[in-house]
């Protein structure tokens, strides 16, 4: 068995290679395997609504529920509850969370203007019901609540239903604090099934977000299409970018920072320092050794992150800062730690993260709570081409076009012969109806 240190590989090497190989495909998914036992568990939501839902929740959650959504849910009740420092902490993570996602708003306006008699716009108008997922199984997150919530808030969605297996007062209260109408007290499948099509409680919404576990991931995947989605989350994953500069012992803490996420998060590491790696390495087992056995509530906090370690614990040692660029460009990791000489500038030729942490003193755990950008981000390889969630994610667009009478003769000509040669006589037809006397059509 692998022990609890990164697995080192040189560039030049085969084993350079073929892990490289290996993490272009991590995002490769095993959701077929539970997708058999998901459409079940839609099928019966849709078909017997709660009763079904209240099955499920028994069944796997070992809970019984009485009320499935919950809009009295004491949120303020909760704040006051929780100890001042994490009071404090939660209120400012929202408050920096608002004020970044409403300079975001700002590129998210509705525009129009008048050419030659056509008046063009593009509307935005804020979806009227969503769904956030917040999980809540290996840890409690009331930050998945504020990163997902606020966002939709500042949208100015009307209703935000948020479904989580956890109810606890840190999450009552992040709940309160971001506007969260109601809670759906329901996770797993169950929990996106009733939110995708509705039940005699729980009202259907327009968008589900947020990260759960391949149960979620696979019911929002099949739900596609009755609703929108924001994306099909992976494992948690990062990447530090670094040089002679860093120090292990921080970049180790920043991988197990991940690490402790999941048995299946990737801590990576990318230099071309290979000292640096041996002593990150080395670093990472003292570290993991140090870790509490479980957390607060009793859950397994260091088993979870010495998995992690050994399963997708890497070191990439390369020859040069353009390799480094280029390897981190490859992996298109979610989030993506650049600890180097001059870190701005390798940042700015990183153009595929989910999120870029630049500079030795910008742990990922900020960005985790309360820098202000959400946390939610492309895993496996989406930062290719996808984005943090943010405020353009709970908004439709709609085009608007008026033509004036003599700017559709004025183009009438361009249209007629664009529609006739794709053999569309009727689009034609629908132009020259209004621009031709009557026996000039025939």
């Amino acid at each position: 068995m692998k022990d609890d240190t990164l697995t080192i590989e040189l560039e030049g090497t085969s084993g350079f290679e073929r892990l490289l190989e290996q993490l272009s495909r991590r995002g490769e998914t095993d959701l077929d395997r539970v997708e058999p036992a998901v459409r079940e568990i839609l099928r019966e939501v849709r078909n017997e609504g709660d009763a079904a839902v209240r099955r499920y929740v028994a069944r796997f959650e070992n809970r019984d529920v009485s009320e499935l959504v919950v809009h009295d849910y004491g949120g303020a009740a909760a704040l006051a509850s929780l100890a001042p420092e994490l009071r404090r902490a939660l209120e400012t993570a929202a408050a920096r969370i608002r004020d970044y996602h409403e300079r975001q708003a700002d590129q998210q306006r509705s525009f129009e203007y008048e050419k030659d008699g056509v008046t063009l716009a593009s509307r935005v108008t804020p979806l009227a019901r969503v769904g956030i997922y917040a999980p809540g199984g290996k840890a409690c997150y009331p930050s998945s609540v504020l990163m997902t919530a606020v966002p939709a808030a500042v949208a100015g969605v009307e209703a935000i239903y948020l479904a989580s297996p956890d109810t606890s007062a840190e999450v009552r209260a992040a709940c309160h604090l971001a506007g969260v109408t109601a809670l759906v007290d329901a996770g797993g499948a169950q929990a996106v099934a009733a939110l995708a099509y509705g039940t005699e409680t729980v009202p259907r919404v327009d968008k589900i977000v947020g990260p759960g576990n391949i149960y979620v991931a696979a019911a929002k995947r099949l739900v596609f299409g009755e609703v929108d989605i924001d994306s099909i989350a992976g494992p948690s994953e990062i990447l530090v970018v670094a040089d002679d500069s860093a120090d292990p012992e921080v970049v180790a803490a920043d991988l197990l920072s991940q690490a402790e996420h999941d048995e299946d998060a990737y801590p990576l590491l990318l230099t071309t320092d290979e000292a640096l790696a041996r002593a990150t390495s080395a670093a990472v087992a003292r570290q993991l050794a140090a870790l509490p056995e479980t957390d607060g509530r009793g859950r397994p906090r260091r088993a979870v992150a010495v998995e992690s370690v050994r399963r997708n614990g890497f070191a990439l040692v390369v020859s040069s800062r353009d390799e480094l660029a280029r390897v981190a460009n490859t992996l298109a990791v979610e989030h993506v730690a650049v600890q180097t000489h001059d870190a701005s500038e390798l940042a700015g030729r990183i153009l595929r993260a989910g999120a870029l942490f630049v500079g030795h003193y910008t742990p990922e755990a900020a960005g985790d709570y309360l820098a202000g950008p959400s946390h939610v981000l492309p895993t496996g390889g989406a930062a290719r081409y996808g984005a943090p969630l943010g405020v353009y994610d709970f908004v439709s667009r709609s085009s608007v076009i008026s033509y004036a009478e003599h700017a559709l003769a004025a183009q009438a000509d361009d249209i007629t012969a664009f529609a006739r040669s794709e053999g569309l006589e009727a689009h034609a037809r629908a132009v020259e109806v209004r621009t031709k006397p009557p026996r000039a059509q025939a």
